[in-house]
């Protein structure tokens, strides 16, 4: 497998409250994970900076090899990773309500799990069909879910950038987990609403069926949602399986 990510400041934000990593454990099977932080005079970058390193830190010191283990151990380190946060912002006045969205995928030769919670989201494009895999935990979704309002109609609403749910906010961290076959062929992308508020998911699955390298890939996905406005911080990360090999 081949995998890249890019992350940029967009052109409205003063700060960078994304965080994107991925991280190899002890038997050499693969973890990567995107945060975007909400929330807080700087508790946003802290918090998905928190969820992202200390994820990262603790897979490394793991041995687990299959996606039965995968899914024990992320359900284990998640809620233990919202409790931190939770701490950490009860500790510091100026963390205070500080919260991080969270899309986590560990990936091995035919399987994937997927982790998330918050609208930071991840894809998977097969055989030409490219498709959303996690559902946003955000005020609209709910309203499209309940349909009040249409797709169209979520891109635009005021409140769109509501979210629902996010780690360091409840002590009950209710997230998403799923697992996915895996094909030769295949492509995931994760991604913050910095990309998918700008970008279409039309536009996204051109970028990914181009003859691009996945590293030009993800850097034309950040240059088109910049070049739309860029009205926030904005990270992809693609990993494509271009030979059934985990690497």
């Amino acid at each position: 497998m081949k995998v890249a990510y890019r992350t940029s400041i967009g052109k409205q934000r003063q700060d960078n409250e994304d965080y994107v990593d991925v991280f190899t454990n002890l038997a050499g099977q693969h973890l990567a994970i995107i945060a975007d932080g909400i929330g807080g005079h700087q508790g946003g970058d802290v918090a998905s900076a928190m969820a992202v390193s200390h994820l990262g830190h603790e897979f490394e010191q793991t041995s687990l090899t299959t996606p039965a283990a995968a899914r024990t151990w992320i359900t284990g380190e998640i809620t233990a990773e919202n409790q931190s946060i939770i701490d950490k912002s009860n500790q510091f006045a100026d963390l205070n309500g500080m919260g991080t969205t969270l899309v986590a995928a560990l990936y091995f030769t035919d399987e994937v799990v997927i982790a998330s919670i918050g609208d930071s989201r991840a894809y998977l494009l097969r055989d030409g069909h490219f498709r959303q895999l996690t559902e946003d935990h955000s005020l609209v979704n709910e309203l499209v879910k309940r349909g009040e309002i249409s797709k169209q109609a979520a891109r635009h609403h005021p409140q769109k950038n509501v979210i629902i749910r996010s780690l360091g906010i409840s002590s009950d961290a209710h997230f998403d987990l799923n697992t996915y076959p895996l094909v030769i062929g295949d492509q995931l992308l994760l991604c913050t609403d910095g990309l998918t508020n700008m970008v279409t998911d039309e536009d996204i699955q051109r970028v990914l069926l181009s003859k691009r390298t996945v590293n030009e890939k993800c850097d034309r996905l950040v240059e088109m949602a910049n070049a739309a406005g860029g009205l926030d911080n904005i990270t992809v990360l693609i990993i494509a399986n271009l030979d059934g090999e985990v690497s």
